[in-house]
């Protein structure tokens, strides 16, 4: 660690010296009482900040010991604003004879991708179109006004009832998929009005937690696919996934399920576990417009027992949609432990992206472009198809697989 020399204020007095730290001296810095990381060159001492950080202590952490340029950009729209939170932790910047990218990360590939950010802001595709996300709610609750309408109108016969769950379920999937677009930020200019309207649709559409859905989909979102890291693939008392957690737990012989038919109840467990957890709430949660929706038509069906039929089978099929959709990106590619790779590199490796159709773009929500989502996760989701040959492009220069398959064959392949 070296010391540079005083530079002198607007006031002519001298201010603190900057103090110089090569990337040894940083990456000893990674516990959990005692975190740095470095932004645009920038060494910053997050350890108490941490716990106030509004992603989660968790998200920040995972970063530290490491160049965190990339997803600093990649998850904040104000970055001028956080800079003003970022001022009092600054400690000093990397020593000039050091790289800007830690361990063996390649510096040219990380500019290139930095440069290939900047271009899709100079083509304002991070702006959205307010027109695409008012339809995109206004069909949602179409579809839940249909359900009211279709008691009055046509009574309440089973055949009914299963028409409703599967409105009622596309209307929660849909929803699903929009309150992804407000918990990134990318749909209003302000932070503060998505995180307004984001509590809206996951706390009333859907019933559920922004706080919590935050905390859990920005680790998956840092860190993709990596043991103790992503929340979404530690799954040890259910699954064992990648190549080597197997082989990992297998010598340790740690064995909660028989895992060698995990294929086999993947369709059991997997499917209906957001179906186990939501549906005890179901009847406590007043707050979801699908509650409201499966309350006000329950009124008019009569038997407790066909009211809890369509309540169920609303939040079962949907629970199926949501798996498939999101595992398939996911599950199929590589899991392991951390290899501390430079942002581009690490998302791609740890997601695919599905075939575009009109079809495959509203059924997933988009997420069909995961490698887009995942590269830029505050970009408008209709923006994804005008950025991915970019993508493409800078992939194919630096021999970075990018995959892409049918709809039919990514489901396969969560199987496989």
């Amino acid at each position: 660690m070296g010391k540079g020399g005083e530079k002198g204020g607007e006031s002519g007095e001298p201010e603190a010296q900057i103090r110089f730290y090569t990337w040894e001296e940083i990456q000893k810095h990674n516990l959990r009482t005692d975190k740095w990381l470095v932004i645009q060159r920038k060494v910053y001492n997050v350890t108490k900040w941490a716990n106030r950080h509004p992603g989660g202590h968790r998200v920040i952490s995972h970063c530290a010991g490491e160049d965190a340029t990339d997803a600093f950009q990649a998850f904040h729209i104000n970055p001028t604003l956080v800079q003003k939170f970022l001022k009092p932790l600054l400690i000093g910047e990397l020593a000039p004879g050091e790289p800007s990218q830690d361990r063996d990360k390649n510096s040219q590939l990380a500019e290139d991708f930095r440069t290939l950010r900047k271009t899709a802001e100079d083509m304002n595709l991070f702006r959205a179109n307010p027109l695409f996300f008012s339809l995109y709610l206004g069909h949602i609750i179409a579809m839940e006004v249909l359900a009211w309408l279709m008691v009055l109108y046509f009574g309440t016969g089973w055949i009914t009832t299963l028409i409703l769950a599967c409105i009622l379920t596309t209307s929660q999937a849909q929803a699903g998929w929009l309150q992804h677009d407000f918990g990134h930020l990318s749909v209003f200019k302000k932070s503060s009005w998505n995180h307004i309207v984001h509590k809206f649709v996951i706390g009333h559409l859907k019933g559920a937690s922004a706080n919590w859905w935050n905390h859990r989909h920005f680790q998956h979102h840092v860190k993709p696919n990596i043991f103790r890291k992503d929340p979404d693939v530690n799954m040890l008392h259910i699954f064992v996934l990648g190549d080597t957690q197997p082989v990992e737990y297998g010598k340790k012989k740690l064995k909660y399920l028989p895992y060698n038919h995990q294929h086999e109840y993947f369709f059991l467990s997997e499917c209906t576990k957001t179906f186990t957890i939501l549906e005890p709430l179901l009847p406590q949660n007043s707050m979801s417009l699908f509650m409201t929706s499966v309350f006000i038509v329950s009124k008019h069906f009569g038997p407790k027992e066909k009211r809890r039929f369509k309540m169920q089978t609303s939040v079962f099929l949907e629970s199926h949609w949501f798996v498939w959709v999101t595992q398939m990106n996911h599950i199929p590619m590589e899991i392991d432990c951390e290899k501390h790779r430079d942002w581009l590199s690490s998302q791609v490796a740890a997601t695919c992206n599905i075939e575009q159709s009109v079809f495959n773009d509203w059924f997933t929500g988009h997420l069909n472009f995961q490698i887009e989502h995942h590269l830029f996760p505050t970009m408008p989701r209709h923006n994804f198809w005008k950025v991915k040959p970019l993508v493409k492009s800078l992939c194919a220069k630096y021999g970075v697989q990018y995959e892409e398959k049918p709809l039919g064959k990514a489901f396969v392949d969560i199987i496989g």
